[in-house]
This record gives C-alpha cells, sequence and structure tokens, in this order.
C-alpha cells in the first residue's frame, strides 16, 4: 500500500455506538508492541490530529510495484511488483490514522498532474467511493482529487470526473491481477457522501485499535 494527506471538513473522527469494536470483529491488531515505536512512525504521534486545514494524509506508492509501510521500522518496503505490464492510472495509497475490515489502512486513488514519490503526503478532497470485492473480500477505494493542484482541485463529486477516466479506473482494477488468478469485482461508483462515511468509519476503527492497545 501506499499514501497521500487527504481532506475534507466532514471527514473529522466520530464514534457512533452502532461502531463494533475491533475485537469484535475478529481483525489482526495491526499496533506494534512496542508503543514508542508506533507513536515515532505512523507519521507522528497518533494522539496528534492528522488534519491541517479540514484535509487528511495519504501516503503513496509507485506503479508498477505495490509498497507497504512498516510500523516496526518506519520504512517504506517493496510489497509486490505487479504481474501485469499495467500501472496505476494514478498516484495510490492509503489514507492516515485509518483501518478496513481487511486489516488494512482505507486505500485512495488521488487524481493530478504529477507522479508522486513514495512516501509523499498530499492534501486531497474525497469524490467518491469505489466499492471492491477482492477475492471474496471487502476492499473499496476512495476516489479523490488533490486540493492544491489547479487542473483537479475544482471538481468536488465522482459525476464531475469525466466517463472515460472513471472507465480506466474501473479497467485497471478488474484487470491487474488476472495474472495472479485472483478475482476482483468492480461495482458502480458512489458519490462524495459515501467516501466520507466510509472514511469515518475505518477512522472510527483504527481508534478503536489504539484504545484496546493501551489496555493492553
Amino acid at each position: 500500500m501506499a499514501g497521500f494527506p487527504f481532506s475534507i471538513p466532514e471527514m473529522a473522527c466520530c464514534c457512533p455506538s452502532t461502531l463494533r469494536s475491533a475485537r469484535d470483529l475478529g481483525l489482526v491488531n495491526p499496533v506494534t508492541k512496542n508503543r514508542r515505536n508506533y507513536q515515532r512512525h505512523q507519521c507522528g504521534d497518533y494522539r496528534r490530529s492528522p488534519f491541517r486545514g479540514g484535509y487528511m494524509g495519504l501516503d503513496l506508492i509507485t506503479p508498477p510495484m505495490n509498497t507497504s509501510y512498516s510500523k516496526t521500522s518506519g520504512l517504506i518496503k517493496v510489497d509486490r511488483v505487479l504481474y501485469s505490464s499495467v500501472v496505476y492510472p494514478h498516484n495510490y495509497g492509503f489514507i492516515l490514522r485509518t483501518i478496513c475490515k481487511d486489516s488494512d489502512p482505507m486505500d485512495a486513488l488521488v487524481l493530478m498532474q504529477e507522479p508522486l514519490l513514495p512516501g509523499s503526503f498530499v492534501r486531497a478532497r474525497a469524490l467518491g467511493l469505489m466499492p471492491m470485492i477482492d477475492q471474496g473480500e471487502k476492499d473499496d477505494k476512495i476516489i479523490a482529487v488533490c486540493a492544491d493542484d489547479p487542473e483537479f482541485r475544482h471538481y468536488n463529486d465522482i459525476k464531475d470526473l469525466p466517463p472515460h477516466c472513471l472507465a480506466e479506473i474501473c479497467r485497471f482494477f478488474e484487470d491487474y491481477k488476472k495474472n495472479e488468478n485472483k478475482e476482483v469485482a468492480v461495482e458502480d461508483f458512489l458519490p462524495a457522501e459515501a467516501a466520507i462515511d466510509a472514511n469515518k468509519y475505518s477512522m472510527d476503527l483504527h481508534a478503536s485499535y489504539i484504545v484496546e492497545s493501551l489496555r493492553q
């Protein structure tokens, strides 16, 4: 996975009473046993808000390699090389302070003019959600634009993007694991509100991990 800074005033962390805890969901706890390492390497002390000016931080990867963030060393390592002769259509990474039911952070694809280096942070605005099933597991992606790119920052919703742009994104995720004999299904894009709700939930779930790790 990868990442960048992401934004949206509505994306403040909330803890609805219906939220199931990380323990209830039976997920793998990503928090390292060494709390000092976790605080140092998870893009700063987790007690400080990652938001600046209403935007959230994302961490990026470089195609055609998929990289991941090591919670124990703070380094970016090569996770795998794509099996097909394809590249990510846009900058791809994960949203800080989030975790999903697959025990990974929330993924995001950020549209902008320039490719970014692994480990970069970028302010972004969510346009919508791409529901995806990867080998039977839910693996949704947030589609966003760089908030500081004059060519893209005026977009506010997924319906504002050209149809061909959305078709390229959909086709990439449908095909990029075919040579691994892995089945991926992409569903219809959802509006910005769905992306914001999904992000709130993943932030709440991450917060529950932190609380449970401190109780241990």
